[in-house]
């Protein structure tokens, strides 16, 4: 029997999420990211948060938001490029960071979704990745107070793989273009970046979709059985996304 999975709004669709929690967020940059669930877990006022997305947001928008805070206790991602309060947090030791290759990231999320407990690849070998000792958290006084372990490495075919473990979190939070009541979900172009793979890898996984509507089976991108709650967006909501680098002829 198909249950509706429709909550009334965002605050109640995070109104689990504790201290400490584990998320899984989509996006990348500023497309596809989650905002207005990111705002009602700001305003619950969780902290200690252990963060898996590609990156911490920007300065002010997105995991930025939590990130200011104070909220966010360890981020997993692939890039923390010009986010300028997260490298600052990062290298003050206020924040754990561990940084994975962005494939490898996808790989993780989509292995823990599956049901997978860990894998072999290439990208990594013969650098700190495999063999250990990236920072992750530092002390006050600039040393090492975290790093990453080594990690297995075997050949196959006479090509050297490292294994990689699958990541699985608490919560994931995600963004699609359209969902229905049962929880499937379209992603609209690059927005279909890191959101089916958080939403994999959450064991509660709450959607916002910009507009709830009846689907055809053949457009869906990611079932409803991944997905526990959906959150619609009113019109506003919908059209309030923002350009993480806006660029125009001179």
């Amino acid at each position: 029997m198909k249950v509706g999975k429709v909550v009334g709004s965002a605050a109640e669709a995070v109104a689990e999420v504790g201290d400490g929690a584990s998320l899984a967020v989509g996006g990348f940059g500023l497309c596809g990211v989650p905002s207005v669930l990111i705002d009602a877990l700001y305003e619950k006022g969780a902290r200690g948060l252990r963060v898996v997305s590609n990156n911490c947001g920007v300065d002010g928008r997105g995991l930025g938001l939590l990130l200011a805070a104070g909220r966010i206790a360890r981020a997993t991602g692939s890039y923390i490029g010009e986010n300028k309060e997260l490298a600052r947090r990062y290298l003050s030791g206020e924040i754990e960071v561990e940084l994975v290759p962005q494939g490898t990231l996808a790989e993780r999320l989509r292995a823990g979704g599956s049901g997978i407990p860990a894998f072999y690849t290439p990208a990594g070998v013969g650098t700190l990745v495999a063999e250990g000792g990236l920072p992750w958290r530092y002390a006050a006084d600039g040393s090492v107070a975290v790093a990453s372990p080594a990690k297995e490495v075997r050949e196959f075919g006479g090509v050297p793989y490292v294994l990689e473990e699958s990541i699985t979190t608490d919560f994931a939070l995600v963004r699609a273009a359209k969902g229905d009541r049962y929880g499937n979900l379209v992603f609209d172009k690059s927005a279909r970046n890191f959101n089916p793979l958080a939403a994999m890898a959450g064991r509660v996984t709450i959607a916002e979709v910009e507009q709830l509507c009846e689907l055809d089976p053949d457009e869906v991108h990611l079932p409803g059985v991944f997905v526990q709650r959906v959150v619609a967006l009113t019109p506003e909501q919908a059209a309030d996304k923002h350009v993480e680098k806006r660029t125009v002829r001179a």
